[in-house]
C-alpha cells in the first residue's frame, strides 16, 4: 500500500512506499493514477532513476510525447532538459501557465524529475484550478461556460521564457507560433468537475473579441485562478519527482536562485482535446 501525505490544503500530495526504478505492478499503477486524480499534483522522493526508467514509469502512467520547441535528449526524445545555468537570469517557463495550452490536443500530464538543484530556492508553484473556477460567482461562471479562449505560443512573456533553450537546444522543425482554441472552463475526462482553462503565458483573448475587449476579464482570471489559497509549494531536492494533471492545474517555477544551476529531466504525457 502506498502512503499519501497531503502539503497544502487546496491541492498537492507526496507519495511514499514505492520504488519508481522497477516496474509496477498494475494495482500500483491504479494507485498512483488515483493519487493524481485526488490531489491534482503528487510528488515522489528519492527517486534515482536512469533516463530510461524514467520513460518506463512515464510510460505506465500514459503516453509520452515530444515538446514541440525543445529537442530531447539524444538517445530519448521524449526528454526535455529543463535547465537554468549560472550565468543565466531567465528560467524556462517562469510564468503561470498549463503546459501547451497553444496545441489543438494539449498534454494530460507532465513530470519533472531534477538532477540539479541549486542550495536554496527553485521551487515550483502549483495552483488547483477546479477552485479557481469553484469559486468564482455563479453569474461569472454562467458567463464562462460559453466562451472559447484563444492560446498562442507567441505571447511575449513566456517566449522570452524560451529564448535560452530555443539557441542551445531548440527544435528544426518548430514552428514560428502555435495558436488553439479551447473553452474556457473545461470540464475533466476523467473525474466530471469543471476547470478554469486560461492562463497569463498563453491565453490572448476570447473568441470574436479583440485582445483590448477581453484583456479586462482576463486580467481578472489571471489574478484570481493564482490566490494563495488555491496553491501549494514544492520545495526540490536531487531525485524528487513532480507528476501534475495538466487539465486542471497552474504551475510556476519560482525563478529566485540566480547564480546557480538548476537541472530537470521533464515528460509529457498525450492529452485529449479540451471540452
Amino acid at each position: 500500500m502506498l502512503e499519501v501525505r497531503r502539503i497544502a490544503g487546496a491541492l498537492g500530495a507526496e507519495v511514499h512506499g514505492v520504488d519508481l526504478s522497477a516496474p509496477l505492478a498494475p494495482g500500483t499503477v491504479a494507485e498512483i493514477r488515483r493519487a493524481l486524480l485526488d490531489h491534482l499534483v503528487i510528488f515522489f522522493r528519492d527517486q534515482d532513476l536512469t533516463p530510461a526508467q524514467f520513460l518506463a514509469f512515464a510510460g505506465s502512467m500514459g503516453k509520452p510525447v515530444e515538446y514541440p520547441f525543445v529537442k530531447g535528449l539524444p538517445d530519448y526524445p521524449e526528454i526535455i532538459q529543463v535547465m537554468k545555468l549560472e550565468h543565466e537570469r531567465t528560467n524556462f517557463g517562469g510564468i503561470w501557465h498549463t503546459d501547451t495550452a497553444y496545441l489543438e490536443v494539449p498534454p494530460m500530464g507532465s513530470m519533472l524529475l531534477a538532477r540539479e538543484v541549486p542550495p536554496v530556492g527553485g521551487d515550483t508553484l502549483f495552483a488547483n484550478q477546479h477552485l479557481a473556477y469553484e469559486t468564482l460567482s455563479s453569474g461569472m461562471r454562467h458567463l464562462l461556460d460559453g466562451l472559447t479562449g484563444v492560446n498562442s505560443s507567441a505571447k511575449a512573456d513566456v517566449t522570452r521564457t524560451r529564448e535560452d533553450r530555443m539557441r542551445s537546444d531548440g527544435r528544426d522543425d518548430a514552428r514560428r507560433e502555435y495558436v488553439a482554441e479551447h473553452p474556457v472552463v473545461r470540464t475533466h475526462p476523467e473525474t466530471g468537475r469543471k476547470a478554469l482553462y486560461v492562463n497569463v503565458a498563453h491565453t490572448v483573448r476570447f473568441r470574436d473579441m479583440t485582445e483590448e475587449e477581453s484583456a479586462p476579464l482576463l486580467g481578472y482570471l489571471f489574478q484570481h485562478q493564482v490566490r494563495p489559497e488555491f496553491t501549494c509549494r514544492f520545495q526540490w531536492a536531487v531525485g524528487s519527482i513532480a507528476f501534475w494533471d495538466n487539465r486542471c492545474t497552474l504551475h510556476n517555477p519560482v525563478n529566485d536562485y540566480h547564480g546557480y544551476r538548476r537541472v530537470m529531466h521533464r515528460i509529457t504525457l498525450a492529452g485529449e482535446r479540451p471540452r
